[in-house]
């Protein structure tokens, strides 16, 4: 049979939405987006500024503050715009581009908040040789890592989709190039076993990444319960809870997206429930390691008395 080769994609997004309400989502999600920049931004300057956090702890949050922004800027931008154009194309280059990016910063932040959970497992199961298994040199090689697994990753699951044909059908019922919709655009022999094979490599990264963050707290809450004092180990697990709540919410939100039992489930809903995991969890994660850890959240208020509080005399 005679295809016409795409050369071209058509993202329909927020289209199908009803059009007054299109400004009222622009302006919420380019509101969320501007905090979530300015919210990792604002944790970066302050980590680097104070020289009592130059810790490994604080070094693996900066490095997620930038795989935040990096993901959020992959993907955001081309939703806000597209969001109040008639024009929805992307060309077949740039679906391709943002879908390693996409991927490559994804991926990373998730292997980062693993290297995170590991680095709470050392500090409180072994405090004695924190110093030598998470020195200066081991953080930068941990963090190197992360961000070659995500682009090897990235690169990885692009050249598998974009090597498939597509023909027929050009539109992508997504408001980005969305792994799963281009895949059913695809056609030729192997088409489903590509599929799963994307998928497999997806899944067993991803909660290869859980599990070994699961495995790290059993580890961790074990050596907290052997702790005599109350306070002593609530004051312990206090170092953990902005981890573990960033890891519920990432790991949350994306289960709903690509783990939802297949039924039907209308455009809209698809498109508000993807947002949850593009806009929304990278907006609450500068909030919660802001409010829920006290040394950073003082560490902020003394950047922002230096910097606006008139000086004494």
């Amino acid at each position: 049979t005679n295809y016409s080769m795409v050369s071209e994609f058509i993202l329909v997004g927020f289209s199908t939405f009803p059009q007054h309400l299109l400004p009222a989502f622009f302006l919420l999600f380019l509101l969320m987006y501007l905090f979530t920049l300015l919210g990792n931004l604002l944790i970066m300057v302050t980590v680097w500024s104070e020289h009592s956090l130059h810790t490994p702890m604080y070094l693996f949050l900066c490095a997620l503050s930038t795989s935040e922004i990096l993901f959020t800027v992959a993907v955001t931008p081309r939703m806000l715009v597209d969001m109040l154009s008639n024009h929805h194309t992307i060309t077949f280059v740039a679906c391709a581009s943002q879908m390693f990016f996409s991927f490559t910063f994804g991926f990373t932040h998730s292997f980062l908040l693993m290297i995170m959970g590991y680095d709470r497992y050392v500090a409180i199961c072994h405090p004695l040789h924190y110093s030598v298994l998470m020195s200066t040199h081991t953080c930068a090689r941990l963090v190197s890592w992360t961000w070659a697994g995500g682009s090897v990753m990235g690169m990885m699951v692009t050249l598998i989709v974009f090597h498939l044909t597509f023909c027929g059908s050009n539109v992508i019922y997504h408001f980005a190039c969305h792994v799963l919709s281009l895949l059913k655009l695809s056609c030729g022999m192997g088409t489903s076993s590509v599929t799963l094979g994307v998928v497999l490599v997806c899944v067993t990264a991803l909660m290869g990444c859980l599990f070994l963050i699961i495995l790290s707290y059993v580890f961790i809450v074990t050596a907290i319960l052997r702790i005599p004092s109350a306070e002593g180990r609530h004051k312990t697990f206090s170092t953990c809870v902005s981890h573990l709540t960033v890891v519920i919410v990432h790991y949350g939100f994306a289960s709903t997206i690509y783990l939802k039992p297949k039924g039907p489930h209308s455009t809209d809903s698809n498109t508000l429930m993807a947002t949850t995991y593009i806009v929304f969890t990278p907006f609450l994660s500068p909030i919660i390691f802001s409010l829920r850890n006290k040394e950073l959240k003082n560490a902020i208020k003394k950047t922002f008395q230096r910097k606006f509080s008139p000086l004494n005399s």
